[in-house]
């Protein structure tokens, strides 16, 4: 049974790997690892040691602690019975690119870009 930190943990290597736009044969070569292995990581299949987790946070360029943030909300949320989660965004590959498409935006057009969004999503 797959470890609810293991699996938050994955996400965000998946999340930063993404958002680099690294492959995982690109991270595995890094670590010096199979990327075989970092799928399992980042389904939380396999659980990721301390030391390949240093490693990991070396190739991501991100402090090891980055892999932990927002964990106690997540295992909040999946302990909580009357909290309605809504779909894992690390988990959608169209939200993912949205994300690093919008962080490529220059901060001022960005601002416009999410003051925009906010509006549309209450006419909604």
């Amino acid at each position: 049974m797959k470890h609810p930190v293991d699996v938050h943990v994955g996400k965000r290597v998946r999340h930063r790997r993404w958002m680099v736009g690294m492959t995982q044969q690109q991270l595995a070569e890094k670590v010096g690892i199979k990327f075989q292995q970092i799928q399992k990581y980042e389904t939380g299949m396999n659980r990721v040691s301390a030391s390949r987790l240093w490693d990991i946070s070396d190739a991501l360029d991100v402090p090891v602690a980055y892999f932990f943030e927002g964990l106690r909300e997540t295992v909040e949320e999946e302990v909580s019975a009357n909290t309605t989660v809504p779909g894992d965004l690390l988990a959608d590959k169209e939200a993912l690119e949205l994300i690093r498409s919008y962080y490529s935006i220059p901060e001022n057009q960005r601002r416009r870009l999410f003051d925009l969004a906010r509006v549309l999503s209450d006419a909604a």
